[in-house]
């Protein structure tokens, strides 16, 4: 088989949820899913991906991933999910963090950073620094929560959303990585660029 028609089978396979996201939106504008648990997923669903600074740090953190350990590669859509839990958490709670949006940008930067350099850190490292990014979004995305809205269906929503991208990157990092690295530390370097233009702002 050719490596066009690999490379569309991947193409594909990654922009599957972009398409599965469309037809989600398509169906609120539409009203069906109009009720309140069904707006409070929605508005989870949608939430990383409407901030540039949420997408592109999850981004980064997939595309990072491709050069760590098996251990963490298997670990990440845990530690992701349990971040985002335990900073929501922390948010609905009434917790206050010092610096969230200072903390948000800087993750963005230093992802990006990671991504580019493809320096490889150890399991545990890795995953600390991985947990301290995604408890900061975590927290965002709670004290974000509309008032009546369905905290369940609402973190359902992120959860999906913010796994999704981080799996999407990794995917891609994959497919670069086994083709041409250069791209791969474009994209790091590109986001890191973004994140430090966030810091600045």
């Amino acid at each position: 088989m050719s490596s066009h028609v690999h490379s569309s089978r991947h193409l594909s396979w990654l922009l599957a949820p972009a398409a599965l996201l469309a037809s989600s939106a398509a169906l609120a504008h539409s009203g069906a899913l109009g009720h309140t648990h069904g707006g409070s997923f929605l508005a989870g669903l949608l939430h990383p991906l409407t901030g540039l600074d949420h997408l592109l740090a999850m981004f980064a953190i997939g595309l990072w991933s491709v050069r760590q350990g098996p251990g963490l590669r298997r670990a990440m859509p845990v530690l992701i999910a349990i971040g985002m839990l335990a900073g929501a958490g922390l948010a609905w709670a009434g917790v206050p963090l010092m610096g969230v949006e200072f903390g948000i940008a800087s993750s963005v930067l230093l992802a990006g950073i990671l991504a580019a350099s493809l320096v490889r850190l150890p399991t545990l490292a890795g995953g600390a620094l991985v947990s301290a990014f995604i408890l900061l979004h975590g927290h965002a995305h709670g004290s974000e929560l509309a008032p009546g809205a369905s905290a369940l269906f609402y973190a359902t929503g992120f959860l999906i959303a913010s796994v999704s991208i981080t799996t999407g990157g990794r995917l891609l990092g994959s497919w670069l990585a086994r083709h041409d690295q250069r791209w791969l530390r474009g994209l790091g370097a590109a986001i890191a660029g973004a994140g430090g233009a966030m810091l600045m702002s």
